[in-house]
């Protein structure tokens, strides 16, 4: 049961809305209804695996936190690659639907289940969350969640948790970069791969080579050392400029750039698999990408690596959160990219914001790889009327096949970079 009377949720409800510069709701448009004793909010809802027509948004109740949880008034959810895969399907045991899609967030503390220490409600923090992130209202475990410095934006928390702490831990836990060594990072674009960058940059002499759509190296030409187009022949242009190849290789392509990886690795070299984006081809699961990905991968001899002493290794955020129990080491890393971030040696790119309502092409930027940095959804923006529209549980264009995914409007989308 939560820690609040019905005097303190109002009292906060007000002030959450005075932080967002409303007045307090008095039913209908955004934030919460109250129907009768129950509460409802508006959540992104997955109904079943497949296209972007599988998504809509809509209203729930309103959950409240149990023991241990924190319930978070959300005011900017994080959009990643693996949003994608989850809504196709193209995951390893996935849930079952209809369920609401998301795993980080950043908001305002609303309430406090029982035995929570720490936290007053009010804070503003980030968090992980298992599912259910893309929504007004989330409650998650008090394990999972960070207080964030006041001069952090909502929209830049929720940016930091997923592609800050994958850089760190694959940077520093894995491959323990150190000075003078040099890094190959594919997708030097998106919201991890300027992670990485940003990170090597704290290390001295640290040569980063990075890969990413041509029309993407004018925006983060600074960031690396060495830029090369994601077609062409990397490999051969990386060993022009360093022979022996480099020393640590992440790479969330998988498929034939895992053979190439491995080649490129000098001796004691890591390579670390942290996604396989090259399965996810069209706008539903396809068993011919899945199939061509992994036939490409180029079968690991253990003799092989032990001959050339080169370290080959996977990462996964969420299964290490979730499944394998390591919230402790991830707060320790939050703690030091906090640091890291308040010392201004750090700071979240965010591409740009999306309503809700606007989350379909949301995902499709990122499935046309046309983002420079993260896609963030902001609660409390009020969407584009034609995205709205298709969007929404009372669209009735809503339920026919997208006609318009990846349109001009969508396109001619200016960046918003912080």
């Amino acid at each position: 049961m939560a820690k609040e009377g019905v005097e303190k949720a109002e009292e906060t409800e007000q002030m959450i809305e005075k932080e967002a510069g409303k007045e307090p709701a008095e039913g209908g448009g955004g934030g919460s209804h109250r129907l009768g004793d129950a509460q409802e909010m508006r959540a992104v809802v997955l109904a079943g695996f497949g296209g972007l027509n599988k998504l809509r948004v809509t209203r729930k109740a309103m959950p409240e936190p149990q023991d241990s949880e924190l319930k978070i008034r959300v005011k900017a959810c994080g959009l990643n690659f693996i949003d994608l895969m989850v809504r196709q399907g193209n995951i390893d045991n996935p849930p079952k639907t209809p369920l609401v899609p998301g795993f980080e967030c950043s908001g305002i503390v609303e309430a406090l289940g029982d035995s929570v220490k720490g936290y007053e409600i009010g804070d503003r923090v980030m968090a992980f969350v298992n599912y259910n992130a893309w929504a007004e209202v989330v409650c998650t475990p008090v394990e999972f969640v960070y207080k964030i410095p006041d001069d952090m934006s909502f929209s830049e928390a929720a940016a930091f948790p997923m592609n800050f702490v994958t850089a760190y831990m694959m940077l520093f836990e894995v491959a323990n970069l150190r000075e003078g060594m040099s890094v190959l990072v594919h997708s030097a674009g998106g919201g991890v791969g300027q992670a990485v960058a940003q990170l090597c940059s704290t290390i001295p002499n640290v040569t980063v080579f990075g890969t990413a759509s041509t029309f993407k190296h004018e925006a983060i030409k600074e960031s690396m050392t060495h830029l090369f187009d994601r077609n062409a022949d990397y490999v051969q242009e990386v060993k022009r400029i360093s022979p022996e190849g480099v020393d640590i290789v992440l790479d969330c392509l998988c498929g034939d750039n895992t053979g190439k990886g491995l080649s490129l690795l000098k001796p004691l070299g890591t390579y670390i698999l942290y996604g396989s984006s090259n399965m996810v081809t069209g706008e539903t699961k396809s068993f011919f990408s899945f199939a061509k990905s992994w036939w490409q991968v180029e079968k690991v001899n253990p003799i092989k690596l032990y001959e050339e002493n080169k370290v080959i290794a996977g990462f996964s955020l969420l299964n290490l959160l979730f499944k394998q129990g390591r919230a402790g080491l991830i707060r320790g890393v939050v703690d030091k990219l906090i640091g890291l971030y308040n010392h201004k040696k750090i700071k979240p790119v965010v591409d740009s914001l999306w309503a809700l309502e606007e989350v379909k092409e949301a995902m499709q930027r990122i499935h046309d790889r046309g983002n420079i940095g993260k896609l963030i959804l902001d609660v409390e923006k009020t969407p584009t009327p034609l995205m709205a529209n298709d969007s929404t549980e009372t669209s009735e264009a809503g339920e026919e096949e997208e006609d318009h995914e990846g349109d001009s409007e969508n396109k001619e989308r200016m960046p918003f970079i912080q």
